[in-house]
């Protein structure tokens, strides 16, 4: 099996959630803020594969190569770029933990990123749903590389975004981040 079709299997067969199955307790760095996990972004009840089940498009059924690996790869990214986010949310000081997708370098360290909730989404993968994607704006640029796991905590804006990573459905005026820690989850 080539690496694409890896690829979209795995994105289309469900949201990994490597970083956000964690219980954390609250932290000084990040006191006053909820701790999110990626789940808790995707309104309830959504099911992303559902509109490609309508369409009788099962990715995990679908030939590799075939003209139908390709109607259902465009009908899967139209649905995860228009995924529905949890209106609720708008305001709330959160934390999250994830990964980092770099928008903009100056001088060693950036100001924005994407943070997406597993290795290599928007880089080697088809991106994940909007919802599932969060650009993180800092108050003050941080050195931070591609793919670094972090702690980022701040104001969730409800607000899409268009990067050429892909879309975020949630923007972070970020306050911190911290390097992902397993002493932060306790």
């Amino acid at each position: 099996m080539n690496a694409n079709r890896r690829c979209f299997l795995r994105a289309a067969c469900g949201v990994p959630l490597s970083v956000a199955a964690f219980s954390v307790l609250s932290q000084s760095w990040a006191s006053g803020h909820r701790t999110l996990r990626w789940e808790d972004l995707m309104p309830l009840g959504w099911d992303p594969m559902a509109a490609l089940k309508q369409a009788g498009l099962d990715p995990r059924a679908v030939g590799e190569g075939s003209a139908d690996e390709m109607q259902a790869s465009l009908k899967l990214r139209e649905i995860w770029e228009s995924a529905p986010v949890r209106q609720d949310l708008q305001g709330t000081k959160v934390r999250l933990p994830g990964y980092v997708v770099p928008l903009e370098y100056s001088q060693g360290a950036i100001r924005e990123f994407l943070l997406v909730p597993y290795f290599g989404a928007c880089i080697h993968s088809p991106p994940p749903p909007a919802n599932q994607i969060v650009l993180v704006r800092l108050d003050k640029p941080a050195r931070l590389q591609t793919m670094d796991v972090v702690w980022v905590w701040g104001e969730l804006i409800v607000h899409r975004y268009r990067s050429d990573w892909g879309i975020s459905g949630y923007q972070m005026l970020a306050r911190g981040t911290v390097p992902y820690r397993e002493s932060h989850t306790r």
